[in-house]
């Protein structure tokens, strides 16, 4: 908006100006034409003027201020001042009636002049004349004063535009500082390094601000009630199940222990899956390289005997956008099927890209058969009897995967030939 008005309010001010200054000249050049008439006499139908006239710059040669006086009827040169001698006068100047004046602009020379014209009328003993009185001042002067007030007026105009943009920047950033402030309060507790809104906020965002921390409160509150009350429900099952693994004992029949071992795996895999954050924790962020780091160490430890190669490649910073337990789960079945089914090497790259987790696993043991593959990635299928080193723990990444709308994709490894997980997070 600054920048339309202001070049706008330049114009008008220059307009004015010139107005200013034009009006001034023909005022002196009304002047001048009154002191010329003064001097003016007419006799026996002759015009008589003196040799010489007051305003030196009429007596001087090409000065800039010209006078010539004209016949009014027919236009016939009566009379010019001395500084017009050497000058081609247009032969159609300006006639006014007798009585008034006109101030226009002409060419003279190819440069531009304003001329003034007065027509007025004499008397004497042959009768009356009428003559018209033409006073012509070169424009160069008046240019040169106006180029140098627009250029002035400019640069006052951009110093003032500058000025007013700086204070205008000034004041939306003073004005927006609360909402950049609930910006990068939000993206801490995204990335789990604050639990809540903390900094104090203008009134207009007060209310905001307190049902964000109520919400994130609240979240937080029935997210825990909840996983309190399934871990109260798997300890309540523990019991029965306990007393019938001592009567199996007794008996001794197996079949009745292999159907309590799958009821063990069924309740432990569906309790997982119940505790999964998934996108209920849009708020928490969780650095993944401190969970990883003791993640490998572990499996290090476990397959020492195997002696595995385990390159990692992570982000510098990678963010988890989920809860801590889910992304130990997902990395952790992950990285012990890998390391089970791995003869020498295991591979985990983890890519941070600006709005998308990218979490690749390569083993290079037998790899999956590509018919495995596709009953793993349907939904309901089981992947405990697929492979060896791809056991139940596929199912449960699948599923937590799937409640954090991330994608799944299984293949074969280029580099190390066994199997491939490609795990990708919309964050």
């Amino acid at each position: 908006m600054i920048i339309v008005i202001l070049p706008l309010v330049g114009l008008l001010i220059s307009n004015a100006y010139q107005q200013h200054m034009e009006s001034a000249i023909k005022n002196e050049l009304t002047a001048y034409s009154y002191s010329l008439l003064a001097v003016a006499e007419f006799e026996n139908g002759q015009l008589i003027m003196p040799e010489a006239l007051t305003e030196s710059r009429f007596n001087t040669s090409q000065s800039g201020l010209y006078a010539t006086i004209t016949q009014l009827s027919n236009g016939q040169n009566l009379w010019q001042s001395a500084s017009l001698l050497a000058l081609n006068v247009p032969r159609r100047l300006p006639i006014p009636a007798v009585g008034n004046n006109t101030f226009a602009s002409i060419t003279l020379e190819r440069n531009p002049h304003f001329i003034y014209s007065f027509s007025a009328s004499f008397t004497d003993d042959i009768g009356e004349h009428e003559i018209t009185i033409h006073v012509i001042q070169n424009k160069a002067a008046f240019i040169e004063l106006m180029d140098e007030f627009r250029g002035q007026i400019a640069l006052g105009l951009i110093v003032l535009m500058l000025v007013l943009l700086l204070s205008q920047y000034a004041w939306l950033q003073w004005s927006l500082k609360p909402l950049h402030t609930l910006t990068d309060e939000i993206h801490r507790i995204e990335q789990g390094k604050s639990k809540q809104l903390e900094q104090e906020y203008p009134i207009e965002l007060e209310q905001v601000t307190e049902q964000i921390n109520t919400l994130l409160q609240t979240e937080q509150v029935q997210r825990t009630r909840y996983r309190n009350a399934l871990s109260d429900l798997a300890h309540s099952l523990k019991t029965p199940l306990a007393v019938l693994q001592g009567q199996v004992n007794i008996v001794g029949t197996s079949l009745s222990q292999e159907q309590i071992d799958v009821m063990n795996l069924m309740i432990e895999h569906q309790l997982k899956r119940a505790q999964s954050a998934g996108q209920s924790a849009w708020h928490l962020g969780i650095e993944i390289e401190p969970t990883l780091k003791k993640l490998t160490n572990s499996l290090q430890k476990i397959y020492r005997d195997k002696q595995l190669s385990m390159n990692v490649n992570l982000t510098e910073d990678a963010i988890f956008k989920g809860d801590e337990a889910d992304l130990l789960e997902i990395l952790g079945n992950l990285l012990d099927n890998a390391c089970k089914a791995a003869h020498s090497s295991v591979s985990i790259a983890i890519v941070q890209l600006h709005k998308c987790l990218e979490i690749c696993v390569q083993d290079d043991g037998q790899g999956i058969a590509e018919e495995k593959i596709e009953l793993i990635l349907q939904r309901g299928k089981r992947a405990d009897t697929y492979s060896q080193g791809h056991g139940i723990g596929l199912a449960i990444v699948r599923d937590l995967v799937d409640s954090y709308k991330g994608e799944l994709h299984i293949g074969s490894s280029s580099s190390l030939g066994g199997a491939k997980f490609t795990l990708r997070f919309e964050q």
